[in-house]
């Protein structure tokens, strides 16, 4: 999978899309630092070991670099970013019950604000598997010979999600 990058300073408004999730009962913020074990684990169940260990160190860093999106009570989405690069955005993920209702675009636009806001002009989507949805969202264009990038060599389990 390659990376892409995004161009921070050109991304669409980030109120409209929230106002548009929050009127669906759809809640798009930051996570706070108590609910740590209950987003890492659900991470965890749904795409796997490293997603949950990169999700746990955006719990650790200030302001928390961990975005969730919250219906009835229970995460339905996550984005994060600076997890395993300074820079980078990731990991991201929507439940499959919720996919197609915009929420995926909600997370990756608060994310990627919240790293405009911290001072880059551009972001590093690293493995992008959802090319066709960074594009469409946030202009991300691939960057050519990314492949495979910082996870080459990356040790793995049985548990990779």
């Amino acid at each position: 999978m390659t990376d892409m990058l995004v161009r921070l300073y050109a991304l669409p408004d980030l109120a409209p899309v929230l106002e548009k999730q929050e009127a669906k009962g759809i809640e798009i913020r930051r996570a706070l630092a108590p609910e740590k074990h209950i987003v890492v684990e659900w991470v965890r169940e749904r795409w796997g070991d490293p997603w949950a260990s990169e999700c746990d160190i955006a719990f650790n860093r200030q302001p928390l670099a961990c975005f969730v999106a919250v219906a009835n009570g229970k995460p339905v989405g996550f984005a994060c970013h600076e997890a395993t690069q300074k820079n980078f955005f990731g990991p991201f993920g929507v439940d499959s019950g919720f996919r197609g209702k915009g929420i995926g675009t909600a997370l990756m636009l608060a994310t990627m604000h919240d790293m405009h806001a911290s001072g880059y002009a551009y972001a590093i989507i690293g493995g992008a598997g959802a090319v066709a949805l960074f594009e469409r969202a946030v202009g991300a264009t691939p960057i050519a010979e990314s492949t495979p990038g910082i996870y080459r060599g990356m040790l793995r389990n049985n548990n990779q999600g």
